[in-house]
């Protein structure tokens, strides 16, 4: 069972860094999406508690480590 989302918390990427990968889109489409490049596009900065599980999941599974959690108690 996760822990829930940080109250801080804020979802960002670093576009410079996506690969267009696409890992974070299919792991949590309700807060990430592409461009029509192909690239990271964060719809939703703040996810609720519901979504926070699949974003964990979508920064794991990034390939290039272009999304980033601020606020989280991890430091990351």
């Amino acid at each position: 069972m996760s822990a829930g989302r940080p109250a801080e918390a804020l979802v960002t990427a670093d576009r410079e860094a996506c690969i267009g990968a696409a890992q974070c889109a299919y792991s949590a489409p309700a807060v990430f999406d592409q461009d029509d490049d192909g690239y990271v596009l964060v719809r939703d900065p703040r996810p609720g508690p519901d979504a926070w599980e699949a974003v964990l999941e979508a920064a794991d599974l990034c390939p290039a480590r272009a999304i980033v959690l601020r606020g989280t108690s991890d430091g990351t």
